[in-house]
């Protein structure tokens, strides 16, 4: 089909969705709470309904008071018995799918459920809606003229039952339309095996000869991809491969740490970067202009939103308000209920407003993956703006970090301990050192005073880490590939320990 058709047919299909998006854009508390109503409606026969009374609640501080903030651990039961093939448990239909979340948090995976609504009105009408204003933004686009170079998980048959788990990645391939197949490399047989180092080495042979014109997947592991493409090859950079190139989708983690490194192996000025804010539990956000770094919250997908301070975040005073009462600027951990039966459950994300109107956001880290041991709130948006401005500076190249903290120890004060590993290391390590304290405290007020004069705080010990030490830790932990990540920060020093270890 011409591309200009295409792009036609895909202008004509998002003026159309304008519409519904114009309408959260002007009325984004209504179109919320008529959602949350829906739900409740939907879901009023269902066991989780029927104990909470879902068919008396008539506002939203009703629900707010009648059910309580939810975690994976309150839902596990649950789950557990959906995934033995249990109908109208939390959700009237029925649970085919479930999510394994990759946690980094913890050894112990998450099954999250994924229902059919969750997988067409959230999953795949976020995808369209991405592709629509990704051709909008961009009308001379010659994205359909080749394929999209996907790079999902893997997915595994649960039991003898009805239902299945897999990475969401996984889960969204295996269930996508035929003709999307068509424009997808690789073939869903080499996307969805098990193996990440099997499939990786098919992925770089079916796609070599393949006319890419997109990439998606999540930047860490996709990097690994397209630097093995580039190692098999011998070639310098991927437009020598695939020269019609143009945008590459991406979300899961920060982008901040990879995008020097995009850039070496993309040198064109005209490539473009969409970023996503996807999960296990949900499609929320995405970039819907070029040269965005903030994304627009998707408030049609069955999702209703909550939001916690963090200031007040896990004490006595913890308030949780609706989307009405946001403000930009400040910290908010995320509260989803969502079409697929998660109730007020707490996803363990932190987001920041940059915009109420119309609501655009800046993914900040997660709840438990920030250093507060005394007092100092560091968290990955922080950690990460420090980075990237070292690294500028010192003219290196980080592939990945961890940090935790010295514990202070009888008249020791206390640190932050962090791993480093470097694609091109600094020339000077204590220079290094010493700009990354100096940006830290630059980006954070807390974390400056308490370094102030060595207040409570000494300079933090950074290590250097040895060539592929995160992949390695990684592989020894059985989570290579799909949506596992590194764990950047940590109030402990568990994941810590276990790198400098096998850091030698």
């Amino acid at each position: 089909m011409p591309i200009p058709i295409v792009n036609s047919i895909a202008t004509w299909v998002l003026k159309k969705r304008f519409h519904q998006i114009e309408l959260f854009l002007k009325y984004p508390n209504e179109v919320q709470e008529e959602l949350l109503f829906g739900l409740l409606e939907k879901a009023r026969n269902t066991e989780i309904g029927n104990e909470f009374d879902f068919a008396s609640i008539s506002s939203y501080n009703e629900f707010k008071d009648r059910l309580p903030i939810s975690t994976y651990e309150d839902n596990h039961a649950r789950i557990s018995r959906s995934r033995e093939g249990e109908n109208n448990i939390f959700w009237p239909t029925p649970i085919k799918w479930f999510a394994k979340s990759s946690g980094t948090t913890s050894g112990k995976s998450k099954f999250i459920p994924v229902s059919i609504e969750s997988l067409e009105d959230c999953h795949y009408a976020a995808s369209k809606d991405l592709l629509c204003m990704y051709l909008n933004n961009n009308p001379s686009s010659q994205l359909f003229v080749g394929k999209s170079l996907r790079l999902g998980g893997s997915k595994e048959l649960y039991k003898n039952n009805n239902t299945a788990f897999g990475d969401l990645s996984a889960i969204l391939i295996d269930n996508m339309p035929f003709w999307a197949e068509f424009s997808s490399t690789p073939s869903s047989e080499i996307s969805l095996m098990a193996d990440w180092e099997t499939k990786m080495q098919a992925i770089v042979n079916e796609t070599l000869n393949e006319n890419v014109t997109s990439l998606a997947g999540v930047p860490s592991w996709m990097l690994v991809l397209l630097n093995e493409v580039l190692n098999t090859t011998g070639q310098d950079n991927l437009f020598d491969i695939w020269p019609n190139l143009e945008v590459y989708f991406h979300g899961g983690v920060s982008f901040d740490p990879y995008l020097e490194q995009y850039k070496k192996i993309l040198p064109r000025d005209d490539f473009k970067y969409y970023e996503i804010y996807n999960a296990s539990e949900g499609f929320f956000a995405l970039q819907d202009t070029n040269e965005s770094n903030e994304l627009m919250l998707m408030l049609d997908y069955g999702i209703f939103y909550e939001f916690i301070p963090m200031d007040s975040y896990g004490t006595l005073d913890q308030k949780v308000i609706p989307l009405g009462g946001v403000e930009v600027g400040k910290n908010y951990a995320i509260i989803i209920t969502t079409n697929a039966g998660l109730w007020r459950y707490k996803i363990g994300d932190t987001i920041r407003f940059t915009n109420t109107s119309p609501h655009r956001i800046k993914v900040t880290g997660r709840t438990k993956h920030h250093i507060n041991v005394f007092g100092e709130e560091l968290i990955i948006e922080n950690a990460e703006e420090a980075l990237k401005k070292v690294a500028h500076a010192t003219n290196a190249e980080i592939v990945d970090y961890t940090a935790a903290p010295i514990f202070m120890k009888d008249r020791d004060k206390g640190a932050h301990e962090w791993l480093i590993e470097f694609k091109r290391p600094p020339q000077d390590k204590e220079q290094f050192a010493k700009l990354f304290d100096a940006a830290l405290q630059g980006v954070n007020s807390d974390y400056e005073a308490k370094r102030n004069n060595n207040t409570t705080l000494n300079p933090p010990t950074i290590h250097f880490g040895r060539k592929r030490v995160f992949y390695d830790w990684l592989k020894e932990n059985n989570k290579l590939g799909g949506q596992h990540k590194v764990p950047r920060l940590a109030n402990t020093r568990d994941f810590l320990e276990e790198l400098l270890k096998l850091n030698g």
